[in-house]
C-alpha cells in the first residue's frame, strides 16, 4: 500500500481493494479510502490477536460475535477483559500491562478514522505507561450470532448487526 502513496501525500482512493478482511479498516474494505489510519486499524487487530493469541478471524465457540474484536469489545466493556488473554503469556508481564494493550489495541480499531490514533501516537501510548489512554468508541465490523432455536423453522442460526448493517448469510442446499 506504501507505494500507492506520494512523498506528502496521507490518503489515497483505490480502484480495487486487495488485502485481508479481518485486518481492513472499514473505509478501505468497503470504499477504497486508505490513508495512514488504515495501518493503525490493522496493526490494533494484530496487537490485540497477539494479546489474546487468537485470531480475528478464527470460530471459537466460546465467542458470541463472529469476530474476535468484537467479543474482546464487549468484553472490555464488562470489566472482564482479562478473561481472553493467552494463558502463554503467563507471569510474563502484569495485568495492568496487558489491560493497557488491549484498551490501546481498541483505540485503533475504533469505527471511524478520526477517532484512531497515529501510529506515533500509538507508539507513545505503548512506550510511556504512566500516560492516561482514551477511552476507545466502538470497533468497526461487529456482529453477534444469534442462539439457534429448534422450535421455529421460520428461524435459523444467522448473524445480525449491532450496527444495523444488513448481511446476506448463504447457505447450502
Amino acid at each position: 500500500m506504501a507505494r500507492i502513496f506520494g512523498g506528502e501525500q496521507i490518503e489515497a482512493n483505490t480502484n480495487r481493494v486487495v488485502g485481508t478482511y479481518g485486518y481492513m479498516s472499514p473505509e478501505y474494505a468497503m470504499e477504497g479510502n486508505f490513508s495512514i489510519k488504515s495501518e493503525v486499524y490493522s496493526f490494533g487487530v494484530l496487537l490485540l490477536e497477539i494479546v489474546t493469541g487468537r485470531k480475528n478471524s478464527g470460530q471459537y465457540e466460546d465467542i458470541t460475535c463472529t469476530n474476535l474484536v468484537g467479543h474482546i469489545w464487549n468484553l472490555w466493556r464488562e470489566g472482564k477483559a482479562m478473561e481472553i488473554v493467552d494463558k502463554s503469556l503467563g507471569e510474563s508481564c502484569s495485568d495492568h500491562e496487558v489491560q493497557r494493550c488491549i484498551q490501546i489495541g481498541l483505540s485503533c480499531v475504533q469505527d471511524y478514522a478520526l477517532d484512531r490514533p497515529s501510529m506515533s501516537i500509538v507508539v507513545s501510548m505503548l512506550g510511556n505507561i504512566e500516560s492516561t489512554l482514551p477511552t476507545p468508541k466502538y470497533p468497526a465490523f461487529i456482529f453477534k450470532k444469534t442462539p439457534h432455536d429448534n422450535s421455529d423453522p421460520s428461524t435459523s442460526e444467522g448473524i445480525y448487526s449491532v450496527n444495523e448493517v444488513s448481511m446476506t448469510m448463504i447457505e447450502v442446499r
